[in-house]
This record gives structure tokens, sequence and C-alpha cells, in this order.
């Protein structure tokens, strides 16, 4: 029997599943009953049976599935009643199947009684959960050996199942073969756990039942324990964190099958059928079953309209499903924030949920079952002494008295530290115990001086303020001491750029500073490291990074916000007023390092002097270094590059220096005649004439632009160069993680559109381009770009890169046509809202308008962009390409014909119009 299918809300009424309390509007038995009986009436053979069967069934089958899908669009959360109505759909049509194979098909007066057959439900199915597309898993149940009465009903069955298209998985087993199956295999012995008999022999079923109780699930369960948590493990290892940004519902950290397994333990255990049974064994409290209810609920829903909108049995919620779920459920765009965001906040929050549940599920029945470990390691390991107030309970740490530990509600910071300086695991009972009394972290808990040491100290005493902060934030504590990271909790960012959510990010930020402290990074992260060696304010800098993306998710600028909430905060964490001030400034301009290396160009003085303006004192400059560094790596495990650290460590050792000697030290003439000199010393081998000739033949800003490296490439290039010829030089710059492009030839208007187009092209992505016109008539490009993947090209594919490149240079292939069958965008990146803003700014350079085009990120855009430009006669003097997810910023370094800025308002307005007609152009072709 199919359990009530019908919810009642708070005032009485009925959810919009009210169609569900009647099950024939789902499936009418009777109905079908009729439609099948006339249609055999005129059935001269089996074919003829099977055929009307399978379009009778197909038609009752379509009608329910429609019913069922209207009512869960207008209760989109009765997940309950959903997967209830899905599995009772389909017992009707497995009841049907065996009815007409048995009566119809293969009708046997003398059947003998090893001619029983009993079709049992299991694993999901047999739980009585189904998502819309589901596997319907089916164990074909005989006394003893298949007859061949029994095979041919069960061939008969899965062919009429298979054309109404449900993945069936089945197996034919009598109840012995059952046993012995499920003790040599656990993943059987997890299906059989959940089975239930849907048609049939009702006794063979009821003989099953009483001998797997008690020949396979007898016992303490230790074995099948073991084989559900290393299960697990593998798992999660296979999907990833919890927090990645496309989680899959049902296998992830914190999904569905998380809360599955923790139930087939208590299950396996305690023999219970439900998990309300688990409330009054005491192994979960009223609180936690409300949340596993909660939570099952939750994702099941989620569920259920992923398989609808995507018309199979996906799991994974990709960008684009995301926002269709989200549609789905009724959330809408609010406070500053999409329906989407708010939607996926959600899920990751009962993922947490759903993890600290079995955590402490699972720890508790690991402590009770699994063996101890080797009597020699317990021996030998070094045991750490205990404070008053904690003893080790299973190798884990606990608390010797509740009352006395909640008398003093410091103890819930306390035992944190306590955790960190033994470096022992918190016992699940403690872990309930905090976890229930949040509500005495009050605000004279927040100003105690004792309080704010202790949490200081877990970020800067232990070594390890990771897992410190990770379990302070899945267990509440985290946001009951600091309320104002409550919003952040479980909040995704929805771009492609960053992997984690808001307050795992932080938390990854938090880990990068401690490992740069370490020394494990010193390699990696020499800058970063350096200025930790020589010693920087600790609460500050850790401090800043815990609340650089407090104010995350509003509709202000969260930079600026998050600054004004610096000074409440800070406070409170016990840090003196020039400590305030120094998180306050950080915070409000955590982004200006990076945004200055990546989006700037800092080989032009102006950026260097304006950075150092802004920056001030060298004590700030290393703070946001190390604070840019750590936010950049918490973005996601491939973020940083070696471009990123090329970018960063020369803009901070130029600004550096500025500071410490000078910004007259900037002086273009000086850098260009320190150029030149490194140059000749580069060439010595050259002759002294054609020497002089090249360092003359350039202006200014190619001196101060380039390294000495790139500038070798150019000298042998144009030495001896003839009219209309074109050289090329494609180099692996190892240094910057990417390829450098070097191009000569004669210079014409549209050089740099020309050059981007090429390639494009060839699939290039260009993460920085310059290009410079020589004073006898040549133009010297040098592009630094990437494959698809983010990395240098091979060496092996370079001849082939020049080829193609050399081709589009000489216009043998036309770039234009060639990108218009290429300008897609993926369907999951379709998903992202990415408005376009165009700025133009005449004091970030001395000589050049800068204009920034931030808009989503497509191929062939850096082409289109300075093909408008060219269009438009201006001079593109070089390009930075600033990528984030499905979000790029170009920046382009322009004058006008005449060499000029562009000041006009008319005139920047009227290259703003082409520039957004080029990319509305190209978002045309993309989404064809």
């Amino acid at each position: 029997m199919v359990r009530p299918l019908i919810a009642q809300a708070e005032s009485g009424e009925a959810t919009a599943l009210h169609l569900i309390s009647a099950p024939e509007l789902i499936f009418d038995e009777g109905a079908v009953a009729q439609a099948l009986s006339d249609a055999f009436d005129s059935a001269t053979d089996s074919g003829q049976v099977k055929s009307a069967a399978v379009q009778i069934l197909r038609e009752a089958q379509k009608a329910g599935r429609d019913e069922i899908a209207r009512a869960f669009a207008v209760a989109p959360f009765d997940a309950r009643a959903m997967t209830s109505a899905y599995c009772y759909l389909t017992d009707q049509l497995v009841r049907s199947t065996l009815q007409i194979a048995t009566q119809r098909l293969h009708p046997k007066r003398d059947k003998t009684d090893d001619d029983r057959l009993a079709v049992i439900g299991v694993g999901g199915y047999g739980r009585g959960e189904m998502a819309p597309f589901s596997d319907v898993d089916l164990l074909f149940l005989m006394p003893k050996k298949a007859t061949d009465w029994a095979e041919s009903v069960i061939e008969s069955m899965l062919y009429m199942l298979w054309d109404l298209k449900l993945k069936v998985g089945h197996s034919t087993r009598t109840i012995r073969g059952c046993v012995q199956l499920g003790a040599e295999d656990f993943t059987i012995q997890t299906a059989l756990l959940e089975h239930r008999f849907v048609a049939g022999d009702l006794k063979l079923a009821q003989d099953l039942d009483k001998t797997l109780k008690k020949d396979l699930f007898a016992g303490s369960g230790r074995s099948f324990i073991e084989a559900k948590l290393e299960e697990r493990a593998l798992r999660h290892r296979k999907q990833g964190l919890r927090y990645v940004v496309e989680p899959n519902v049902k296998e992830a950290k914190g999904g569905l099958r998380d809360l599955q397994s923790l139930f087939w333990i208590a299950k396996h255990i305690y023999n219970v059928e439900n998990a309300a049974d688990l409330v009054d064994l005491g192994v979960f409290l009223e609180e936690e079953f409300k949340t596993f209810v909660a939570a099952e609920n939750f994702l099941w829903a989620v569920r259920g309209h992923l398989h609808l909108l995507s018309g199979r049995a996906t799991e994974q919620l990709t960008f684009d499903m995301q926002v269709a779920v989200a549609e789905a459920m009724g959330y809408a765009d609010t406070g500053g924030r999409r329906g989407v965001e708010v939607f996926m906040q959600a899920y990751f929050r009962h993922a947490t949920q759903v993890g600290e549940l079995t955590r402490i599920f699972l720890t508790k029945l690991e402590s009770i079952h699994i063996k101890a470990e080797p009597l020699l390691e317990r021996i030998f390991r070094r045991k750490p002494k205990m404070r008053d107030g904690y003893e080790v309970v299973v190798g884990r740490l606990a608390i010797t008295d509740d009352k006395a530990f909640i008398a003093d509600k410091l103890n819930l910071l306390r035992i944190f530290e306590e955790a960190l300086r033994t470096g022992m695991l918190i016992h699940p009972d403690a872990m309930r115990l905090v976890k229930s009394n949040l509500k005495l972290i009050d605000d004279d808990m927040r100003n105690d001086a004792e309080a704010q040491r202790i949490f200081l100290d877990l970020m800067l005493k232990h070594g390890n303020p990771e897992r410190g902060l990770r379990r302070m934030n899945e267990l509440g504590v985290l946001s009951a001491f600091i309320p104002e990271f409550e919003p952040i909790v479980a909040m995704m960012q929805f771009n492609m750029y960053h992997s984690y959510t808001v307050d795992e990010h932080i938390i990854q930020c938090i880990t990068n500073l401690a490992l740069i402290e370490k020394g494990e990074l010193e390699e990696d992260l020499p800058v970063a490291s350096s200025i930790l060696k020589r010693g920087v304010n600790r609460r500050v800098i850790y401090v800043a990074l815990l609340l650089h993306d407090i104010a995350k998710g509003r509709p202000e600028d969260h930079s600026i916000l998050g600054a004004q909430m610096v000074r409440k905060i800070a406070p409170r964490l016990g840090l003196h007023q020039n400590e305030v001030d120094t998180v306050e400034w950080l915070v409000r301009y955590h982004l200006l390092m990076s945004d200055m290396a990546q989006k700037r160009d800092i080989a032009d003085p102006r950026t260097v002097r304006d950075f150092a303006k802004a920056v001030q004192t060298v004590k700030r400059l290393d703070l946001l270094c190390v604070l840019t560094v750590c936010d950049i790596r918490g973005v996601g495990p491939n973020t940083w590059n070696n471009w990123k650290a090329v970018l960063i460590r020369g803009l901070y050792r130029q600004t550096k220096r500025a500071l410490e000697t000078g910004l007259e030290d900037l002086n273009r003439k000086n850098r260009g005649a320190e150029a030149k000199k490194t140059l000749r010393a580069a060439l010595a081998d050259w002759p002294r004439k054609e020497l002089q000739a090249e360092t003359a033949r350039h202006y200014d800003p190619y001196w101060q632009g380039l390294h000495v490296t790139a500038q070798v490439v150019f000298a042998e290039l144009l030495r001896d160069i003839k009219e209309g010829e074109i050289r090329i030089d494609l180099h692996p710059d190892e240094d910057r993680d990417a390829t450098r492009a070097c191009f000569v030839m004669t210079d014409h208007p549209g050089i740099f559109a020309r050059l981007a187009g090429a390639l494009a092209l060839v699939g290039a992505n260009v993460v920085d381009a310059r290009s410079y016109t020589t004073k006898d008539g040549y133009v010297t490009g040098a592009f630094w770009i990437q494959d698809a993947d983010g990395n240098p090209y091979d060496i092996a594919r370079l001849p082939r890169l020049r080829q193609m490149i050399g081709k589009t240079l000489k216009g043998e292939i036309k770039a234009r046509e060639e990108l218009k069958s290429r300008d897609k965008v993926k369907k999951r990146e379709k998903a992202f809202r990415v408005p376009t803003h165009i700025t133009f700014d005449n004091e970030g350079s001395e000589i050049y308008t800068i204009i920034e085009v931030d808009t989503r990120d497509r191929p062939g855009l850096l082409y289109d962009l300075a093909r408008s430009l060219a269009e438009s006669n201006v001079y593109i003097a070089n390009a930075v390409i600033a990528t984030y997810g499905e979000q790029v910023v170009d920046t382009f370094y322009v004058k006008d014909m005449f060499g000029l800025k562009y000041y006009s308002e008319s005139k920047q307005k009227t290259l703003e119009k082409r520039l957004r007609t080029a990319i509305a152009a190209g978002v045309e072709r993309a989404q064809d």
C-alpha cells in the first residue's frame, strides 16, 4: 500500500497535490482494466495482446505523469507526495504487466509449487521513493530454480516495461540466492535492506522477509557499517567538496545518498522502518530528526524538478539547471540577489546540515561498532594531557560533565581551542551539546575579553585555523559569535569564477595564509612568503581575510559596506583602534591590487604612481599584497597561475620601490634609458651601428612596456626586414603560463584587430597584448596567449599555429567570416547574466585614454572589439585582458588618429555605442 499522498497545510486546507488523495487521478485501475479487456477481446495472438497492452498502459502512464507534474508545479516543495505518486504509478504499471503476462500471455492451469513468482521492489523503488526518471529495480523471486513458465512471464513483463520506457534493473533469484549474494556483496545487501512486495505470491515475499532478517541482517552490522563508510568516503572523493558550485544532488557530499546511507545503517542495526523511529531509540534528537526530514524533503524536491526540467535522470545541478529549478520552485530575485542565488544558498545550507547529521550519527556508530585500533598503536601513541572538563572517548575529545560545561558559556569556544591544542576530533555528543546551546552566545560573551582572546588564538596560535573555523562554521558557532557572518553562510556566488560558497571561500583564504606562514608555499609565492617572514601584524591580516567578503550578497558595493561593518565587528574581536582602521582600509580596498594588476598596464608609470598614492605606505602594501594573493588563491583550485603571479609581483616590486625611493623614479625617460642600456648588454655581439639604429627606431612607450627578452626578439625580427614581409616568433613564456607571440610587419590601420582575429581563429585566448609603431613604419606586436585550458601551447603545436596565423595575416583566411561559426556560448553558461559596462578613463595614463569593457566572455570578443575600434580610426596601443569565469574585462589603451586622448563626451558616447553594437552582434551569433 502506498503511504498517504495528501499533505495538509496548517490551515487545514489541502495543498495543490489534493489530486493524490484520489489515486484514480494518477492511475484509474478500473478504466485501465476495462480498456485492456476490450482490447484483448479482439486480439488474435500474443503479439497483438502485447501491442494493445503497451499502448493502453503508455496512455495511462502519460496521463498519470502529466497529472503528477502539473500538481508538483503548483506545490513545488511537496517532495514526499511527488515521490510517492511516481512510485504508486510505477507499482500499477508493474502489477498490470504481471497480470497480463500471467493471465493473457502465459496462462497455466496446472501450476506447481515451483511456478510461484513474487515481484519485489528493491533499492529506491523498494523504499517507495521515486523521482520522475528513477530506475525501477526489480527482484523476481522464486522458491527454486526458475521454471520455463516463470522465465516466460519475466521476459514478457520486461519487454512491456521497456516498451514503456522504464529503466528497469532486474535480478532473478531464490530466497537462498538472495542471502548468499547479499552476504558476499554489500551493494546487493543494501538493495535488499529496502525490499518491498509489489505483486505476485505474497507468501513467498513474506518468507523472504523473515529469512533476510534472520540470516542476513542479524548481528552487529560491523562489516556493513565499515563498507558503507568506505563507500561514502570514496563517493565524496569522486564528487569533491560539498561546496562545489555545480553539485550532484544525489551523490555529492551532503546529498541524498548521505541521508540514505545514514538510514541504511540505522535500519540494519536497529531494524527500523522509518527515520522517525530513530528518535524513540535515542539515536536522533527531536530537533535533529526535523533537520533530517527538512533536508530530505528539500533535496528530493530539487531532484524531482531537475528530472522534469531536463526530461531525463540527471542529478547534476549545472548552472543552467540551477536557474530553471530555482524558477520552478518559486525563488525570486530579491535584495540585490538573484533568485537562483537564494535557492542555492538554501541548497548548500541543507547540504551542510546533512553533513553534520551524518558526521554525528556515523561517528557515534563508528565508536560503538567499529573495532578498536591495534594495541601497539594505542600503547605507543603519545596521548595529550587533557585539561579539566575534558576526556578522551574512543579517540575523540569529549566533555566530562555537560552541566558544568554549559555553566560557563566561554566553554562553547574553549572546546575548539582544546581540539586544536590536542589535535583531536570532537566527539559527536560534544558537538550536539554545543549546537543545542548556541543561544548562550550573547552580546556579553561577544564583548568578553577572554572570549575575544580565544577566538583570535583559534586563528593565530595553533597553526591550523582551517579546522577550527570550519567546525565552528558547520556547528553554527561562527555565526553566533559574529552574527554578521550568518548571511554569507552557504551563500553561492552565481558565476563560473568562484568555486566555493562565500564562507568556504573565506576559510580557503585563511588556509592559504596559514600555509604561507608555515613556509609551505615559498617556492610558489616568494613575495608573499618574504613579507610574512619580515613580519606583519598577524591580528590585522587574519581578521581582514575573515571579514573581507562579509557584505557579499547585498545591493551595495560589498567592499564599501564591508568596511563600514568592520568598524563594529573588529573591536568586538579585541582589535585596537589603529588595527581596526587598517582592517577597515584593507576590506575597503581588498580588490584594488588585483584590479590594478589584472585590468591595467603595470608597465605604464601612471598605473604604479596611482596605486602607490592609494596605498601610501609599505606596511599597507605588504598587507594588501598578502591579502590579494590569499584572496585569488581562495577563489578556486585553479584560479591562481603564473600569469597572475607575475602581475602581482611586478606591481608590488615597482610600488615598493616607488614608496621607498620616491615617485620620481617612475619617470618615463629614466626607465627608457635603463631599458636601452639593458638591451645593449643583451645584444653585445651586434655591430655598433645596427645597435644604434635599433635603439633609435622605437618611441618611449616601447621601452617601458616590454621586458628585455621580448625586445631582443623584436630586434632580431626587425633586422634586415623587407617591405611587406611578415615575421612571427612563438615562444613559451613559462614564467607566465602563456605563449608569447611576437609579430613584425609594415604598419597599417587596424593591424591590432587583424592580429587579434588571427589568434582568435586558432582558438587562442589572449591574456595580454601590446603593439608599438616604430619610427620607420613597422609595427611590433606582442601577444601572450593560452590554449582553451588556460595553458601555454605545446611546442609541437607551434608550427601549425604559426602557419594558420601567417595565412590570416596575409589575407588568405578571412577572420570575420570564419569566426561566425565559432562564437558559441555553451548551454550551461547561458544562465549567467553579465551586463555590459564600458568606461573611459583619461587619468590612468599620461598619453592614452583607457577604455574598459566589462562584458560576457566568448570566442572572438577581443577581435570584434578591436575591429570596431579600428573602423572608428582608434589607435590601440595595447590591451589587457582579465577573465573571471564567464565574465571578461578587456582594457584598451588608445588614442585618436592625431595621437590625442578622447576627452570629448560625444566621441566617447559614439565609441561606446559602436562597442555595444559589436558585442550585441556577437551575442546574436553565439545564441544561434
